[in-house]
């Protein structure tokens, strides 16, 4: 036998039983479930400030943009803010993969979004001097092409540079190009150059670069990012030299799902440890009823083999249990959410489409007053929603009688595909809406406040629930079961249960609490 061929072989023979005694240390110690942000959660990107780690992701048309949380120990999450209250001005939606850097004393944000004048994707940058008190926007930064993505930023000698996805909507292989930036992080200050091209045209976005040794690795994904047929993964390649060219890795890819519970995984960020280690922080769809919950932030450690190629210390499937980074940290129980709208706002988890309705609330008396102003084209008024954490959830609120507008719960997917569950014209009414289509499901006569119900079972499964009556109230008892409602969810995110307003804007709809609990 050859001896490289040998050499080969007695090298996989090591790396193998390494990856073995490894496994089986990692199986036998304290470990934590994942996903570690559950919920729709997609390209998080992950940022080490102090003793704090804050990590966002894509919030695509869904308002306030850019949700932030926050961890001690990259396990235990906790909501933090969003980055933006307010839509920066340059842009109209499509809020895609932030990026946090730390440059100058500041915590920069650069992100995707598609631009008001011309609606085509391109890369914004934002600065904070605390993260925690938002973020302001400096404007469109990259305008390069038919589309722009996947910001990722990158110190090598003192200089920073940007990368980012290109010729994506293009007849011609994808690329990753690179410029430098101006000191202050808010400038290109060169021509765009190539890092690496997809000749494999199996796609090629959501890049990560470290050094590590005597080389720069770029992590990137491959393969369709989104929807049920989703099989994005993870590939790596290396150079000597920042600019490249860089080799690709022959074992490639380095992550990806399994033949059990998750169906595809990738386009993350890494967090350092005080350490040394590396967490990679990544999103995955799970397969079954767990896909109904969108694209969800796993972790995963990352290390370096002998030959000095990076490589996932648990092997290269995402998994739903992970060893954990220190022994001393016990994971939390995901929450039931309650609002009973006390004080003078909303709590801050509250989320809208802001494509298609503005919204205006007011907290006064515990009681939400809710409407808004719908976009042209949007006959179902205002949908203020909720994340969803678990694929079996109830959603419960008690609704005031107004028979002027429509007021009730709502699954929310798009304006043309959602189910509404509410008073209107003093009759209980439960409409389903499937690709602008209406259907009336069940209506019945009703006076007074009612409290109503959804239950969601297997991530897609509705069930409904009313109780009437201000005084002696009963039970809920069941208006309908069971609505299978699989078409929900828009191509890039998961449908969210809320609150919805439908009508005269100057009525707005009124309601005494909303809780959201999860199956135990």
């Amino acid at each position: 036998m050859h001896q490289n061929v040998i050499d080969m072989e007695n090298k996989y023979l090591k790396s193998g039983f390494l990856f073995l005694f490894s496994l089986c240390f990692h199986l036998s110690a304290q470990q934590f479930n994942n996903p570690v942000i559950p919920g729709d959660f997609a390209d998080p990107t992950v940022i080490r400030v102090g003793d704090l780690y804050y990590a966002s992701g894509t919030s695509s048309e869904w308002a306030p943009h850019y949700l932030i949380f926050e961890s001690e120990d990259l396990i235990n999450w906790r909501y933090a803010c969003p980055a933006f209250k307010t839509r920066p001005e340059w842009t109209k939606g499509s809020f895609w993969a932030p990026e946090f850097y730390a440059l100058n004393g500041k915590i920069y944000l650069y992100y995707t979004a598609r631009r008001a004048s011309d609606g085509v994707s391109y890369i914004g940058v934002a600065t904070a001097d605390d993260i925690k008190k938002g973020f302001q926007d400096h404007g469109c930064l990259v305008e390069f092409g038919t589309e722009a993505i996947d910001a990722f930023v990158f110190e090598d000698g003192g200089k920073q540079y940007i990368t980012w996805k290109a010729y994506g909507l293009d007849s011609r292989p994808i690329e990753l190009l690179c410029s430098e930036l101006s000191p202050d992080g808010l400038k290109l200050a060169g021509e765009p150059f190539t890092l690496l091209k997809d000749d494999e045209n199996i796609g090629m976005e959501g890049q990560y670069i470290y050094r590590k040794g005597d080389y720069y690795y770029i992590l990137y994904s491959i393969r369709g990012c989104c929807g049920a047929k989703s099989d994005y993964a993870v590939s790596v390649a290396r150079s000597k030299s920042f600019h490249g060219p860089y080799e690709k890795y022959e074992g490639n890819p380095i992550l990806q799902g399994d033949d059990a519970d998750i169906l595809s995984c990738g386009h993350g960020t890494a967090a350092e440890t005080p350490d040394g280690r590396m967490f990679y922080l990544f999103h995955a769809y799970l397969k079954g009823e767990g896909f109904y919950n969108g694209r969800q932030a796993f972790l995963k450690e990352l290390a370096m083999s002998d030959d000095e190629w990076p490589y996932f210390v648990t092997g290269k499937h995402a998994s739903l249990r992970e060893p954990m980074p220190y022994d001393h940290i016990r994971q939390k129980d995901i929450p039931d959410f309650e609002d009973r709208f006390e004080g003078d706002a909303t709590r801050p988890e509250w989320t809208w489409n802001f494509t298609f309705s503005d919204i205006r609330t007011t907290v006064k008396d515990r009681t939400l007053f809710l409407t808004g102003t719908p976009a042209p084209g949007n006959k179902y008024g205002t949908a203020f929603c909720l994340r969803t954490l678990k694929p079996d959830y109830e959603i419960i609120s008690e609704i005031k009688d107004h028979p002027e507008i429509f007021s009730g719960l709502t699954l929310y997917g798009d304006k043309n595909n959602l189910v509404i569950f509410g008073k209107e014209n003093g009759n209980i009414t439960l409409k389903q809406v499937q690709r602008g289509k209406e259907t009336i499901l069940y209506q019945k006569a009703e006076p007074g406040p009612v409290q109503l119900k959804i239950a969601v079972s297997g991530g897609c499964q509705a069930s409904f629930y009313l109780s009437a009556g201000e005084k002696n109230r009963q039970p809920l008892s069941a208006a309908w079961q069971k609505l299978d409602v699989p078409y929900l969810p828009p191509w890039d995110r998961a449908f969210r249960p809320g609150l919805i307003h439908i009508g005269n804007e100057t009525i707005p709809a009124e309601f005494t609490f909303c809780r959201l609990s999860y199956a135990k």
